[in-house]
């Protein structure tokens, strides 16, 4: 799939059923692939055939169908491995990224002591923000928040202000799912590392928009989830380095996460077998190597070459809309597959529901970012990401249902 300024390959739209309908009554344009990608047949098909042919629970039936779930099941946790160029056993297989980030916070918390410090960053997700907050405050140690420039990007000239050796974790997003801000995470992790921090990104908007392999980000340890790179909910990973994993403490007891349950103690089963306890979404680990390989046949350099092409094509037209505020860099190749904006003549929420009547699909609200809307000065923003089906036509179409809303809010 190369570049485009126009449409998409219609080949690759075609794999996609769900962008056949319609809504109400018109063509389904869906702008909203930060929050959930669609998923291609391939995927679908893989995790219905998981039910039709192989459903069984894994690692403990000694039957055909037990070995055959094993078998997919650990054949997800593989093939990601590839995917990030790690080893297997440094593939955690979470419900979301969510619970791995919640698994970090708990899991890590015995290191941490009153005088020692977190930091995170002001354009975190809830996901990356909350759990660090009630670490802090179960801990009685301090939570430091590294602000957020007015174009849109961290403030690393402020870094040695809020970094130094009381700071114990430094959690940072790769991509904002705001402002689109693609940060330097390498450079962060790497002080950070440098002074002893244990280092989490969380990548739920790159992982699988682009190349990346988990030794770039110089981390201790990174969460994504299946939903948003083309595969299914319900399945998320924490990849981390083995000797970090070995350092983290399990923090759900049950089935197939320990080694020997006695009446005195129990012992836990190796990484990363430790850290999945009862039973897994199997069928939604065995479609998700579907949703790689669809990833892989297109190429993840086109992946991203488009995703930059449609954010500058949707940033051009924006910004044409006169009174629009766009938040987050100027620069597509800077940035994710997404833009927010706020327009002081209609509230997002009354202008998702004007672009829902007119069969567009976008985000409005605060994104899981309460801090950072605070810190633009909104309550909410509405919110368009992309994806490889997305077109410029459907940005077009954006943009006259925009002024639309206008129209019906000027009555």
């Amino acid at each position: 799939m190369k570049p485009v300024t126009g449409t998409v390959d219609a080949a690759v739209r075609e794999r996609f059923p769900l962008l056949t309908r319609q809504v109400n009554g018109r063509p389904l344009v869906y702008l909203d692939s930060a929050a959930t990608s669609q998923k291609p047949s391939a995927v679908i098909e893989a995790e219905a055939a998981f039910y039709r042919t192989s459903n069984a629970n894994v690692h403990r039936g000694l039957h055909t169908l037990g070995d055959e779930a094993t078998r997919l099941y650990e054949g997800c946790r593989d093939t990601t491995a590839r995917w990030l160029g790690v080893e297997s056993a440094q593939v955690t297989i979470q419900r979301s990224a969510t619970a791995a980030l919640n698994l970090v916070a708990r899991g890590w918390e015995h290191h941490l002591v009153p005088g020692d410090a977190v930091l995170v960053t002001e354009m975190e997700h809830h996901a990356n923000f909350v759990p660090w907050q009630m670490l802090a405050k179960r801990r009685g140690i301090e939570l430091r928040v590294l602000p957020v420039t007015d174009g849109g990007e961290l403030d690393l000239a402020r870094l040695d202000e809020f970094l130094d050796d009381r700071v114990k974790v430094v959690a940072v997003t790769h991509v904002s799912n705001v402002l689109g801000t693609v940060n330097p995470v390498a450079e962060i992790t790497s002080r950070a590392r440098s002074l002893g921090a244990l280092t989490v990104v969380d990548a739920a908007q790159s992982v699988g928009h682009r190349p990346l392999a988990f030794a770039e980000l110089e981390a201790d340890l990174m969460v994504f989830s299946a939903h948003k790179c083309y595969g299914p909910m319900g399945l998320g990973f924490l990849v981390g380095r083995a000797e970090t994993l070995a350092n983290l403490e399990p923090v759900e007891g049950g089935g197939e996460m320990i080694e020997w349950v006695r009446l005195e103690e129990t012992t836990w089963a190796d990484v990363p077998h430790r850290f999945e306890a009862g039973t897994p979404n199997v069928a939604a680990a065995a479609a998700f190597p579907a949703a790689m390989e669809f990833l892989e046949e297109i190429g993840l350099d086109a992946v991203r070459a488009h995703e930059v092409d449609l954010t500058g094509y949707a940033l051009e037209k924006l910004r044409a809309v006169d009174g629009l505020v766009i938040y987050g860099p100027d620069d597509p190749t800077r940035r994710g597959g997404l833009v927010s904006f706020h327009d002081p003549q209609v509230h997002p929420h009354d202008m998702s529901t004007i672009l829902d009547q007119l069969g567009i699909a976008i985000r409005a609200g605060h994104h899981c970012a309460q801090p950072l809307h605070r810190r633009l000065g909104v309550v909410a923003t509405s919110r368009a990401s992309f994806g490889v089906h997305t077109t410029t036509g459907e940005i077009d179409a954006l943009i006259d249902g925009l002024l639309e809303s206008r129209k019906v809010f000027a009555l």
